[in-house]
């Protein structure tokens, strides 16, 4: 895989040969990564495709804050060089540590952000105001699960959702869940059978491991996962995207989850925490977000959604 310009420029063959990581340079380097937020109020924790401009790709990106005011949402136009980000105004019952969110398919403005606890919010986001208009649990919630990921697939005329608790090391594997997504008259998410597979991530190997951070589907159904790994609110910080397995929905509702036995690691990034992954529509990119806690939040965009 390529590596960053800046990093061939001096590093020697024998050494080049040892690199196995795509973004090898800490939080802040100048390199590919963009610095979005500068503490921990600011990091990156999921992010959602909301459209294109001449100005770049705006994505909805979520905050984990907990305490009441702070921010839970912004929005970033990611541009050829350089990065806008803007607050958008809560309005609603407001969630404890967001970790991910998504735009439903076919309704314009419309989004599910989710909760570290499973609490799924529905949010129609206009100008610079998300409103909540339902929020309710997700279905199967496991003991001691803790939720950083989400993911809507529209196949066949079809939805459904996959989620999936992070997971803690080799103690603990992350449960990818997956089930038919519908919507009530009155707006609440409603859910099929829930299937689980168990993922265990290739890289990181740490013993506090997050085995899935973030996922994000293709087109074609290809699950992408982000997995991290850090050692503390001020790092050192791992993380990795890897091509973790497929999802199918029939015509008929039926969801279909297959895990690859050993997944494809498509990337490494010493030194960042990403904890987003989003597939940009008509493109191969992959918007990248880190939440780096005390060191803020960095993106940059990545091919790895290619069919």
């Amino acid at each position: 895989m390529k590596l960053p310009l800046r990093l061939t420029t001096w590093l020697t063959a024998a050494a080049a040969a040892l690199l196995t990581a795509v973004g090898t340079a800490p939080a802040g380097a100048d390199d590919a990564w963009r610095k979005v937020g500068g503490d921990v109020r600011s990091g990156v924790s999921g992010a959602a495709y909301e459209g294109g401009t001449a100005a770049g790709a705006d994505l909805l990106v979520v905050h984990d804050n907990k305490r009441s005011g702070q921010r839970r949402l912004s929005r970033i136009t990611h541009g050829e060089g350089s990065d806008v980000v803007a607050p958008i105004t809560w309005d609603g019952p407001e969630p404890v540590d967001l970790e991910a969110i998504e735009a439903v398919p076919g309704l314009p403005g419309e989004y599910l952000a989710l909760a570290a606890r499973g609490i799924v919010y529905r949010l129609k986001v206009a100008g610079t105001t998300a409103t909540v208009t339902d929020y309710s649990p997700l279905p199967a919630i496991g003991e001691g699960d803790d939720y950083e990921s989400f993911a809507i697939v529209a196949q066949n005329g079809q939805l459904a959702a996959t989620w999936a608790d992070r997971g803690a090391g080799a103690d603990r594997s992350a449960t990818l869940y997956a089930a038919a997504l519908t919507f009530a008259p009155w707006g609440q998410p409603q859910w099929g059978t829930v299937t689980r597979r168990a993922y265990l991530a290739p890289y990181p190997t740490d013993d506090g491991t997050r085995h899935i951070s973030d996922i994000t589907v293709t087109d074609s159904g290809r699950i992408l996962a982000s997995s991290a790994a850090d050692a503390g609110d001020d790092g050192p910080f791992d993380s990795a995207v890897s091509d973790a397995g497929r999802v199918t929905v029939a015509a008929n509702g039926r969801v279909r989850v297959t895990l690859a036995a050993s997944p494809n690691v498509l990337g490494k990034f010493p030194g960042y925490k990403i904890e987003a992954v989003e597939c940009l529509p008509g493109s191969a990119d992959a918007f990248l977000g880190t939440d780096d806690e005390n060191l803020g939040g960095y993106v940059r965009t990545m091919p790895l959604c290619a069919t």
